[in-house]
Formats: structure tokens, C-alpha cells, sequence
């Protein structure tokens, strides 16, 4: 398959305006084409390394100053603050549909409340703790290296996403979806490029058993995930994917944290 640069760079810009607060000059986008946000997910993970890079540039800073917990806790900060919650929010919307025994056309509707309940409040405080926990022992450990490892984190919680939209079909009503080209899901071929993001996040974790334990995990996680999702909705939506990008940061950070 051949690789046209030029509309990569687009793609990853377009990517980038989906999923931060980063601001993409308009020309850089026009005219603007629908299906660029369906294309634009493979770029998932380099946006996912950025967004890591911001908030390990936060965690780094901050521990020359301060104790682990209080670099871990601006560092997340940072990272919410870039995407704008975006994945937090499809977290706690997940968790307030699929935590109570509801059928699917109520969890779909639960999901999109725009107000949080109990279950989507226990969710964030839990998820947001055993990152922050996770990370404060990174830090303790040593702060270049958890700043590394966050880098890693974030890109490659972006691609259980990824895989979950190649697995899954669209659980919504597509044609009225708030992000329509994302509910049409994704193909195997339209990912590969984006896979090449991932190929040097070796090389920043540096163990390599680990890079094997991390490929066991995050398959592991996307089968359980593909299941409940399945199961309870038939499919994924949105807020499902931003749901498995919260949990994949908190697996990863955990099993990072119990091998330093």
C-alpha cells in the first residue's frame, strides 16, 4: 500500500484537532472532507504520544520541585487540560450506561446525558487514583524514566481504540452520531500506517519482556473489552473508545509501576 505523505500530514492534523485543544490553522483543513475524521484515526497514537510528551514534560518539571504525588496529579492534570477531558468524559458516560443493569436502548440513552452519576463519579475517581498512584511510583523510581514511560502510555492507549473500531460495529444510531465517520468503524489496511507510530515506543520503555507483557495486556484488555462492549451494547460508540483509552492508561501505568 502506498503512502501519500502529503495527506498523512493532513490526517494527523485532523486527528490532532479531534482529540486536543491544539489549534489547527483552518487552511491546513480546507475544503474540508468527512471522511478525513474516519481516516484520521490511525494518526491516534502519534496524537496520543504528543498529548504524553506535554504531560511528561509537566510530570518532569514538577518533580524537580515537588514529591511524586504532586508531579503525577499536574501531570494528569495536563493531560485532561490538552484533550479537554475528552477521554475522561467518554469514561464516566460508559460507566453511568453499562454500570447498572439496564438494557441497551437505556444504556444508550444514559450515555448521552450530558450530567454525571454515581457510577461514572466512582468511575473517575478510581481510574484518575491508580494512574496517579502508578505514576507517583515511576516517579519515585526516577522521573526521566516515568517521563518516558508516560510518553509511551499515552500512544499506546490510543490503539485499543483502534482495534476495538476494526472489531466492533457501530453500537448507535450512525446517522446521527455526534462524530458520524467514526461510526462507519475502520479496516485492517486503513490502520497499518498509523501501526508505524508505535514501532519506536520499544526503545523508550526498554525492557524488552516488557514490550512482550505489554502486547499480552493490551490484547487481553481488548478482547475483555470487545466482549462486555458486545454483550451490552452490541457494538462501540464513542464514549466506549475514550472509556478504553482511560483504562489502557491505567493497566499500562500499573504494570509499568510493578516492575520498576
Amino acid at each position: 500500500m502506498t503512502i501519500r505523505w502529503t495527506e498523512e500530514v493532513r490526517l494527523i492534523a485532523v486527528a490532532l484537532q479531534f482529540l486536543t485543544r491544539c489549534p489547527v490553522p483552518a487552511r491546513w483543513l480546507a475544503p474540508w472532507q468527512p471522511d478525513w475524521l474516519n481516516a484520521c484515526v490511525r494518526h491516534f497514537p502519534l496524537v496520543g504520544a504528543g498529548v504524553g510528551a506535554f504531560s511528561a514534560a509537566v510530570l518532569w518539571g514538577a518533580a524537580q520541585f515537588w514529591g511524586p504525588w504532586v508531579a503525577a496529579l499536574l501531570a494528569l492534570a495536563a493531560g485532561a487540560w490538552a484533550t479537554g477531558a475528552f477521554h475522561e468524559d467518554g469514561l464516566a458516560d460508559t460507566m453511568d450506561a453499562l454500570g447498572g443493569a439496564v438494557s441497551r436502548e437505556k444504556a444508550l440513552t444514559i450515555m448521552k446525558d450530558s450530567r454525571i452519576g454515581s457510577y461514572g463519579a466512582l468511575a473517575l475517581i478510581l481510574i484518575t487514583g491508580l494512574r496517579a498512584a502508578a505514576l507517583a511510583e515511576l516517579v519515585a523510581h526516577s522521573a526521566t524514566g516515568a517521563a518516558l514511560l508516560l510518553i509511551a502510555t499515552h500512544a499506546l492507549a490510543r490503539s485499543l481504540p483502534l482495534g476495538l473500531m476494526m472489531a466492533l460495529p457501530y453500537a448507535g444510531d450512525a446517522e446521527h452520531a455526534k462524530a458520524k465517520p467514526l461510526a462507519t468503524g475502520v479496516r485492517g489496511p486503513q490502520v497499518l500506517p498509523g501501526l508505524l507510530w508505535l514501532a519506536p515506543l520499544p526503545l523508550l520503555i526498554g525492557w524488552p519482556s516488557l514490550v512482550q507483557a505489554l502486547a499480552v495486556l493490551l490484547l487481553l484488555l481488548g478482547l475483555l473489552l470487545r466482549r462486555w462492549y458486545a454483550r451490552r451494547l452490541g457494538g462501540y460508540t464513542g464514549d466506549t473508545l475514550g472509556a478504553a483509552e482511560q483504562l489502557g492508561e491505567a493497566a499500562l501505568l500499573l504494570l509499568f509501576a510493578a516492575r520498576v
